[in-house]
C-alpha cells in the first residue's frame, strides 16, 4: 500500500463495531442491565494518539510543538496529567516484519513514534504503548502473519524493549482471521517478554482490541476471550473495546460493552463471558466536525453517564469482581485528516482531564486487578 493510499483510507481509521450509536447521552444508564453494589477504582484511563498527520507519524515532531498541541494529556489544568496510559497509533505490521525504511518508516517503525515521545509522556507518569495495525492496515496483518506471525511478534517484542513500551494488537479482520499466525505471534512476543501481573515491566504489557460488543471482529473476540483472556491462566493483560461507528449514547455503550460481560454461547463456537477485570471501553474524543463533550465538556459526556456502571459492572460467569478497567478514548490530536482535532483551542482538560478528576484515576498505572 503506498504512502498516498494510506493517507486517502485513514478517515476510516478509527476502529468500527456494531451495533451503532443510539439515543443521546441524556437516556444515560438507566437502561443498563443490573449493576454491582461496590464500585471499583478505575485503573486504565487512556488515548489513543494519531500524531498530526492522521495516524501515520511519518515523520519526526518538534517537541515544542508537540507539547502545544498535547499539553492536555500531561497536564489536566492542575498538573497531573488526564490519563494514565497513551497508544501510539498505528504501526504497519507488514513493514514491521520486513524492516521497511523509507520517507515515513525506518525499520519498520514511523519515524515519529521515537524515543523522545515516549519519554515525553513516561516522564509525567504515563505508560506508553504502540498500536500495530488499525483497520487500514488489515491486510498487511493478514500478509504479515502468513508470512511469519512468529517473527512478527519477535520483532514487536525487540521494538517494545528498545522504546520501553507495551504492545496493543488491533487486527481487524472480521471474516477470516488467521488465528494460527496470530497465536504464533502471541507465543513469541510472551517467549520474550513474560505476563507480568505487576506491571513492572512496561515491555510486557500485551493487550488487544476487540469490537463494541460481541459481534463484530466476532472469530477474534472468541478466541481471545477463551485462549488468552482468562482470569486462570492470563495470556494477554486485557482488551479494549473499541468505539463503535460513531459516539454511542449512553445506553447503547452500556449495552455493547455487557455483550462482553455475558459472551454469546449461541455462536458457533460460543463467545465466553469476559471478567470485567479483563476489558475497558472506549469513548470518542474527536469525530468528524464536533467537538465531543467528552473532550471538553465532562458533565455532559458519555464517560460522566456511565462511570458508575463501569466501575460497578458485575461479572457474569467470568471473573470475580466488579467493574471494567476503565475507559480509552479515540483519539487524541489528529485521527483523521478532515475534521476536529484535540489541539487548542479543543484540548481536552475539561472532559477526560475532568473525567481523571472525577475517578480519581490513579497516574502511574497500578498493577491491575487480575480477577
Amino acid at each position: 500500500m503506498t504512502r498516498l493510499a494510506v493517507a486517502a483510507s485513514l478517515l476510516a481509521l478509527a476502529a468500527t463495531a456494531l451495533p451503532a450509536a443510539g439515543a443521546t447521552a441524556a437516556t444515560a444508564a438507566t437502561a443498563a442491565t443490573p449493576q454491582a453494589s461496590v464500585a471499583a477504582p478505575m485503573q486504565v484511563y487512556g488515548a489513543w494518539h494519531c500524531s498530526d498527520d492522521a495516524c501515520t507519524w511519518a515523520k519526526a515532531r518538534d517537541m515544542a510543538q508537540f507539547d502545544a498541541a498535547n499539553h492536555w494529556l500531561v497536564d489536566r489544568g492542575d498538573g497531573r496529567p488526564s490519563v494514565n496510559v497513551v497508544v501510539l497509533s498505528f504501526v504497519n505490521p507488514l513493514r514491521l516484519l520486513n524492516g521497511t525504511t523509507d520517507a515515513g518508516d525506518a525499520a519498520g517503525v514511523p519515524v515519529g513514534m521515537n524515543q523522545q515521545v515516549v519519554d515525553y509522556f513516561t516522564a509525567h507518569g504515563i505508560r506508553v504503548m504502540l498500536s500495530i495495525g488499525g483497520i487500514t492496515y488489515t491486510g498487511d496483518w493478514d500478509s504479515a502473519l502468513a508470512q511469519n506471525g512468529g517473527l512478527l511478534g519477535q520483532k514487536a517484542a525487540a521494538l517494545a524493549s528498545k522504546l520501553g513500551v507495551g504492545i496493543e494488537i488491533d487486527y481487524e479482520n472480521s471474516n477470516s482471521p488467521n488465528l494460527t499466525g496470530l497465536q504464533a505471534f502471541v507465543d513469541a512476543y510472551r517467549a520474550a517478554h513474560p505476563y507480568d501481573a505487576s506491571g513492572a515491566d512496561p515491555a510486557a504489557r500485551l493487550t488487544i482490541d476487540v469490537a463494541a460488543g460481541d459481534r463484530w471482529l466476532s472469530g477474534i473476540d472468541q478466541y481471545a476471550t477463551a485462549h488468552w483472556l482468562t482470569t486462570a491462566n492470563p495470556v494477554l493483560d486485557y482488551a479494549n473495546a473499541m468505539v463503535p461507528n460513531k459516539q454511542p449514547s449512553a445506553s447503547t455503550a452500556i449495552a455493547n460493552w455487557q455483550e462482553h460481560l455475558d459472551g454469546k454461547p449461541t455462536y458457533s463456537p460460543p463467545i465466553p463471558p469476559l471478567a470485567p477485570a479483563k476489558f475497558t471501553g472506549s469513548l470518542y474524543i474527536a469525530e468528524g466536525s464536533q467537538v465531543r463533550p467528552e473532550c471538553t465538556n465532562f458533565a455532559n459526556s458519555v464517560q460522566s453517564a456511565t462511570g458508575s456502571w463501569v466501575q460497578s459492572a458485575a461479572p457474569n460467569g467470568a471473573g470475580t469482581s466488579a467493574g471494567l478497567l476503565g475507559f480509552m478514548f479515540w483519539a487524541a490530536e489528529k485521527p483523521s485528516t478532515r475534521g476536529v482535532t484535540t489541539a487548542p483551542p479543543n484540548g481536552c482538560q475539561g472532559g477526560v482531564g475532568a473525567g481523571a478528576t472525577a475517578f480519581s484515576v490513579p497516574v502511574p498505572m497500578p498493577p491491575l486487578r487480575q480477577g
